[in-house]
């Protein structure tokens, strides 16, 4: 995982990664969309069916540790995770609000992408302000399925050292 904090080189042509990064801006805005709805249990509809998904501080990260705050294997575990948020919430009501940075294409490999995007997750509690809940990096690997681009691995690489007790709620 060092390696891939690190600043690593596209393998691709300039022109194609602006066609894949208006795929992947795409997928983004529908993938936010329903996430700041408060829609989790559309969560799982932007994975393959071998996705992982793993949020961990980048500090974790930088020493390869596979320590995760949450980690899902396959596509069933990310569904229960949905339905456990969706279900059984028991924090205080809030806002979500995803700002996403400029997704950074990083390699194309027959039906499969990666990317870096940068985000800041803001939080409104209902009797609160809105602060900053959660910052960092996306590190995805994508899978073409039809015409659609789907996650097969999202590593939520976070800068924020003092967590906020909600981030049960998907990233």
């Amino acid at each position: 995982m060092k390696e891939r904090l690190a600043y690593a080189k596209t393998t691709i042509s300039p022109r194609r990664a602006a066609e894949l990064r208006a795929e992947i801006e795409s997928f983004h805005v529908e993938y936010c969309a329903a996430l700041d709805a408060n829609d989790v249990e559309r969560w799982p509809d932007f994975f393959s069916q071998e996705a992982t998904y793993r949020v961990t501080s980048r500090q974790n990260a930088l020493l390869n540790m596979p320590v995760g705050l949450i980690y899902c294997e396959g596509l069933d575990m990310i569904i229960d995770r949905a339905l456990a948020v969706a279900h059984s919430q028991m924090f205080a009501p809030r806002h979500m609000l995803h700002v996403m940075g400029i997704a950074r294409v990083l390699q194309e490999t027959g039906n499969t992408i990666s990317s870096q995007t940068p985000f800041i997750l803001m939080q409104t509690l209902v009797e609160g302000p809105s602060t900053v809940h959660l910052a960092g990096v996306y590190h995805d690997r994508f899978v073409r399925e039809g015409d659609r681009l789907l996650l097969a691995s999202r590593e939520v690489i976070h800068d924020t050292e003092i967590l906020d007790t909600a981030l049960a709620y998907p990233v």
